[in-house]
């Protein structure tokens, strides 16, 4: 595991072969979505960072076979150091 982010109840990992989307459902949250997207896969990405008033940063992901996802970071996180990350694993 390189790094990971949570949000209210879903989480994303990022380890050095692939990210894993995980998404909480349900009332108690014991119904979990585990989504493996391989770094291998994308074909571009882009970040957007937190505005004085939009205070979520966003990393878009463009996957072969699968098209655009969206993860979206509360503004403190460091999503230029992430855009970093994901460029290393994927040129």
């Amino acid at each position: 595991m390189v790094s990971c982010f949570k949000a209210v109840r879903d989480f994303v990992v990022f380890t050095d072969k692939r990210l894993i989307a995980v998404n909480v459902q349900g009332i108690t949250g014991k119904k979990r979505d585990f989504t493996s997207l391989p770094y291998s896969k994308i074909q571009a990405f882009s970040i957007e960072t937190a505005g004085t008033f939009d205070i979520d940063a966003e990393l878009d992901l463009w996957f072969s076979g699968l098209g655009k996802v969206r993860l979206e970071f509360k503004g403190g996180s460091d999503i230029r150091q992430l855009g970093h990350m994901v460029a290393s694993y994927v040129l």
